[in-house]
């Protein structure tokens, strides 16, 4: 089986899955968590060299307080589980406002965690007019690769959302121009290995021409 070199993962539905499990919309990002550590191993069990997990957005800092509070707060929790494993550990978004973690300051530099190996990068307080925001004058897409925030980040093969919405939002937009985009109709906190499995599966089977 092809293996992608680099998984995008927009964990979506924690709001919906929190609703329909009766629960308040901001109790849902905390059971992402155990997703998002176990998507990880799985990554680094297949042979895949990096993933970059969406975070929370600039947009996202829009949302009510306590909905703010709680997915930052995951987006903490998360880097630090990542923080306890082996990997290259990488967190990228506009550190020049208030709405991104104090705490992720060190994590913007990337660092090799334990023995190093797969490339982990999360997005936190991101915005893809930020990223590009430093871009004029590229002439090309290597050229605007070079001036990119997010230039440390490689070209995206496979982009897998959960939640059933089929759209990017803004996902590192350069990096994803080729990407392949895999939907999956269950929310984020019902993640099952079977997810990951059949988005290989799938992506195995597509024709990668790189627009050749």
């Amino acid at each position: 089986m092809r293996i992608p070199k680099h998984v995008g993962i927009i964990p979506d539905g924690n709001r919906r899955w929190a609703l329909n499990n009766g629960l308040s919309k901001e109790k849902g990002y905390n059971k992402g968590l155990d997703p998002g550590i176990q998507l990880f191993r799985l990554c680094k069990d297949t042979g895949v060299n990096e993933v970059t997990y969406y975070g929370f957005t600039m947009d996202n800092t829009k949302r009510p307080i306590n909905q703010i509070k709680s997915f930052t707060k995951a987006c903490i929790d998360a880097v630090e589980m990542i923080n306890n494993e082996d990997a290259s550990l990488l967190v990228i978004g506009d550190t020049s406002s208030p709405m991104f973690p104090k705490e992720l300051i060190p994590y913007t530099e990337r660092r090799t965690i334990g023995n190093g190996g797969i490339r982990v990068n999360f997005l936190v307080n991101y915005g893809w007019t930020w990223d590009l925001g430093s871009s004029s004058g590229a002439t090309s897409q290597k050229d605007l690769h070079k001036v990119l925030k997010s230039n440390d980040v490689s070209m995206v093969d496979l982009i897998i959302r959960w939640g059933g919405r089929r759209r990017l939002s803004g996902f590192l937009p350069v990096q994803s121009v080729y990407s392949d985009f895999y939907v999956i109709e269950d929310y984020w906190p019902d993640f099952k290995d079977e997810h990951f499995y059949e988005a290989l599966k799938w992506y195995d089977k597509q024709d990668i021409t790189l627009g050749g």
